[in-house]
């Protein structure tokens, strides 16, 4: 073997692509099933009011502020 640079046709030969198809298929998986910190912290985005208090108090304070303790009649 005497040259050392791979060929444009072979440069991504030693990736595979079911390894690469298994790890774009795991991160679909991980987007489906999100954190509950995650989905409260986009839940208090989607109400301008909430995000306003969670640049003060973050997110966490925010969600539980606007809308920790649901009130039921």
């Amino acid at each position: 073997f005497s040259d050392p640079f791979i060929s444009r046709r072979r440069a991504s030969d030693f990736i595979r692509a079911d390894t690469r198809l298994g790890a774009i298929s795991q991160e679909r998986i991980r987007e489906r099933n999100k954190a509950p910190q995650e989905r409260q912290r986009e839940i208090c985005e989607d109400y301008y009011p909430c995000e306003l208090y969670a640049f003060r108090h973050g997110y966490a304070a925010a969600y539980k502020h606007y809308f920790g303790t649901r009130r039921t009649k």
